[in-house]
């Protein structure tokens, strides 16, 4: 079977990895795919229940629409009449007023419902923000200014979520304790390297593990404790009994429904159909994007070398700084061995595919997202230096069909593209130097090698495909 070209498969691979972790159609599947945390107990329906249905994420009109089919038309457009109620908020994936009324709302419904009910919660990334709903006496403005202090004194993410979770009604398990003695049961779509069911919209169904104690550590160790509002100290006081500890979600099933790594094989599977060798990489690639990207070259240099003539791949010494690099970027899951190996067996095109989530430092005002950031990137880097007789693809796209502030998904790049770019007056390091990756696809080949998938309702963070076919 001859195999689809890399450029047809790459863009039809990323459109249906991302959709396949659609909320719609994982509702549908028979078993749910992975509970979480491993030996949390199914908790037993109640002879008569209702099913309060509450969506807090990014991805609810979707998953509404699977679960109350006759309620919705088309994505977030309601039918008359339609018993689901939509709350609005948190433009821009930040914290406001409207979502602080959703908040209230949702923990209202929560605080009604008895042992007779269940209570089915939607979970995916930007839930967070949507959830803001802060600890009285706590404003909702002193919450903000405090995240906001912390992050600009070099407060992690684990940190700023530390954080807001001790001050939060309904973060850290507190949904949960709310909706106590109800059952409720958690299907979540996971944004987040790792699957770690308590950071994934700061797990609102799963019990803190962090003790106040943690809080004041962080809040001494940038300096802030001596300057917290006075409410804020309240608050921290008073939660010194951890509140939502461990056995206040007793009641709670928390399944991961959608996932990078499920997304990966969904591609995984359709490579081979198509008659690639195909390889997963990692579902956890992050670190900085300028390391990743190098990693990418280094990886297409020394696998390129196991399907090319002797003396035309990589060097012993590129070998090394390629293991040097992937020890670095620390990613839990490479299976840069058993890749290599696959590469070394094949006969035929080889597709290596990985995900995950990058970060990029902006250094200019240019507009791009991390895909096409990367993507740039990897570009320059395969055109250091001649590849051989060998075919390369590369591609980086959003499984939510949208790169950044941009229409796009993610871009493809080849060898090429350096020596292509400036014979056309583009150069590539000046449009890197500003964090302009969108700017530069835009006017190359007249965007030709942006990614269009348009938006999928989902978000499982990134895809990563590396095509590798002999001449």
């Amino acid at each position: 079977m001859k195999p689809m070209k890399p450029k047809g498969y790459s863009i039809q691979a990323c459109q249906r990895s991302g959709r396949s972790q659609s909320p719609q159609p994982q509702l549908l599947l028979p078993t749910a795919p992975r509970p979480a945390p491993a030996g949390t107990p199914t908790p037993p329906l109640p002879p008569h229940f209702r099913i309060p249905l509450r969506p807090p994420g990014s991805t609810s009109g979707p998953r509404s629409r699977k679960l109350r089919p006759g309620a919705v038309e088309r994505e977030m457009l309601l039918k008359p009449h339609s018993r689901v109620q939509v709350f609005e908020g948190a433009e821009d994936n930040l914290p406001d007023r409207d979502a602080l009324r959703a908040a209230v709302a949702i923990r209202q419904l929560a605080e009604g419902l008895t042992a007779d009910d269940l209570l089915l919660v939607l979970i995916s990334g930007g839930g967070s923000a949507l959830l803001p709903a802060p600890i009285p006496p706590v404003t909702l403005e002193e919450k903000q200014t405090l995240t906001k202090l912390l992050a600009a004194r070099g407060a992690n993410i684990q940190e700023l979520n530390t954080i807001r979770k001790a001050l939060s009604q309904l973060k850290g398990g507190g949904l949960a304790q709310a909706a106590y003695p109800a059952q409720v049961v958690s299907l979540i779509l996971s944004d987040v390297v790792g699957d770690p069911v308590e950071v994934i919209a700061s797990g609102p169904t799963v019990a803190s593990v962090h003790s106040v104690q943690d809080c004041l550590h962080i809040l001494n160790h940038y300096g802030l404790r001596a300057a917290l509002p006075r409410s804020v100290k309240t608050v921290l006081a008073r939660s010194d009994s951890d509140p939502h500890g461990p056995h206040s979600c007793g009641h709670v099933l928390n399944v991961i429904i959608g996932s990078n790594a499920l997304a990966l094989a969904e591609a995984q599977q359709q490579a081979e159909a198509l008659g690639y060798r195909a390889v997963v990489l990692s579902a956890a690639i992050q670190g900085d994007v300028k390391s990743v990207a190098r990693f990418y070259g280094l990886l297409t240099r020394v696998a390129g070398a196991h399907l090319t003539p002797p003396g035309t791949g990589a060097s012993v010494e590129e070998e090394a700084q390629l293991w040097e690099l992937a020890a670095e970027l620390q990613l839990p899951d490479l299976q840069l061995k058993e890749a290599l190996e696959a590469v070394v067996g094949a006969e035929g095109p080889v597709c290596l595919l990985a995900g995950g989530e990058p970060t990029v430092q902006l250094q200019g005002s240019g507009k791009g997202g991390r895909n096409q950031e990367l993507a740039l990137r990897v570009g320059a880097e395969l055109g250091q230096r001649p590849l051989g007789p060998l075919e390369v693809l590369f591609l980086s796209g959003g499984t939510d069909g949208q790169d950044g502030p941009t229409e796009a998904a993610g871009a493809w790049v080849v060898p090429e593209l350096a020596s292509q770019a400036a014979a056309d007056g583009l150069d590539v390091a000046a449009f890197l130097s500003r964090n302009d990756s969108h700017t530069f696809f835009r006017c190359f080949r007249g965007g030709a090698h942006l990614l269009h998938t348009g938006l999928t309702g989902t978000n499982v963070m990134d895809a990563h495909l590396l095509f590798l076919r002999p001449r």
